[in-house]
C-alpha cells in the first residue's frame, strides 16, 4: 500500500485552476523529486499535501488513511492525527526568532507529542548532534548562517518523528557552499531510508537523490519516471526543453 497517494487533486485560487487533476503515489522509503518552472503548481501541491491549503476536489491518503476523499475532508480530529505523519522543511526557515535553537526544536514535541521537557531536550540534542549543531543549541536564529538555520529546520521536523518529510526548495535561499552543506544532510536522510518529497531546481541533486521524478507544468504532471527517464533521456518534448535548455 502506498504511504502517500493523490488522485485527481485540484485547487483553484479566485477561480483560476492551479492544480489540474494531479495524481501520483509514493511508497515507504521512496524519494520523490518534483521539478518544474516557478508557478507550475509544485508548492501548491505540497501545501495541499500538508493541509496548509484545502483541495477543491480529488483525494489524498496518508499512511492508508483518507485526509480528503473526493473533495470532502476527514473530521478535524482525524485531520490533526493524520497530519502527524507529515513533516515539513520550509523554504524560508520559519524559526521562532525569540527562541533558542534548542527551544525551536523541542516546542512542538512537548506541545503535540506531549513529551516531558527532559525527554524532548534529550531527543533534540541527539538530532542536533547528528546535524553538526551541538554547539548551537543556545544560539538564536539571527546568530546562525543560512545553512545552519536550515539544518535546525530539518532537526525541528525530524523531532516530530514524521513518516514523510517534505522539502520546498530547501536550498533556494543559500549560496553554493551552504547549499552543499544542506544537501549533504538530505543525502544522509535518504541513505537512512527516509520517505521524502522534495521540490527542487537542483537537477544534478534530483538525479542523484530521487527514486522517481515528477515534472509539473501549468498545474499538471507532464512527465513521471526514474531520474534516467525524466532527467537524462526524457521522452516528453517539453521535459526535454526544461531539463536540457541548450538543446532548444
Amino acid at each position: 500500500m502506498p504511504i502517500l497517494q493523490t488522485e485527481n487533486l485540484q485547487k483553484r485560487f479566485d477561480g483560476l485552476p492551479v492544480l489540474k487533476g494531479v495524481s501520483f503515489s509514493l511508497e515507504r522509503g521512496e524519494k520523490l523529486c518534483v521539478i518544474g518552472r516557478s508557478g507550475g503548481g509544485k508548492s501548491t501541491l505540497l501545501r495541499c499535501l500538508l493541509h496548509l491549503e484545502a483541495a477543491d476536489a480529488g483525494s489524498i491518503s496518508i499512511c492508508g488513511e483518507p485526509l480528503v476523499r473526493n473533495g470532502v475532508y476527514a473530521p478535524p480530529a482525524d485531520v490533526r492525527r493524520i497530519m502527524l505523519h507529515m513533516g515539513m522543511v520550509f523554504q524560508g526557515f520559519n524559526l521562532f526568532p525569540h527562541r533558542s535553537v534548542l527551544q525551536n526544536v523541542t516546542e512542538a514535541p512537548m506541545l503535540v507529542r506531549k513529551l516531558k521537557k527532559a525527554e524532548a531536550e534529550a531527543e533534540a540534542r541527539a538530532l542536533l548532534s547528528k546535524l553538526g549543531l551541538s554547539d548551537k543549541e543556545a544560539a538564536y536564529p539571527y546568530q546562525l548562517s543560512g545553512g545552519q538555520a536550515q539544518r535546525v529546520c530539518i532537526a525541528r521536523a525530524l523531532a516530530m518523528r514524521p513518516d514523510i518529510l517534505c522539502f520546498d526548495e530547501p536550498t533556494s535561499a543559500l549560496d553554493p557552499e551552504l547549499t552543499a552543506e544542506v544537501l549533504a544532510v538530505i543525502r544522509a536522510l535518504a541513505a537512512a531510508h527516509m520517505t521524502m518529497v522534495v521540490i527542487t531546481h537542483e537537477m544534478a541533486f534530483a538525479r542523484e537523490l530521487a527514486d522517481r521524478v515528477l515534472f509539473m507544468e501549468d498545474g499538471a504532471v507532464l512527465d513521471e519516471g526514474t531520474p534516467e527517464q525524466v532527467l537524462v533521456n526524457p521522452r516528453n518534448e517539453r521535459t526535454r526543453q526544461f531539463v536540457m535548455p541548450r538543446e532548444r
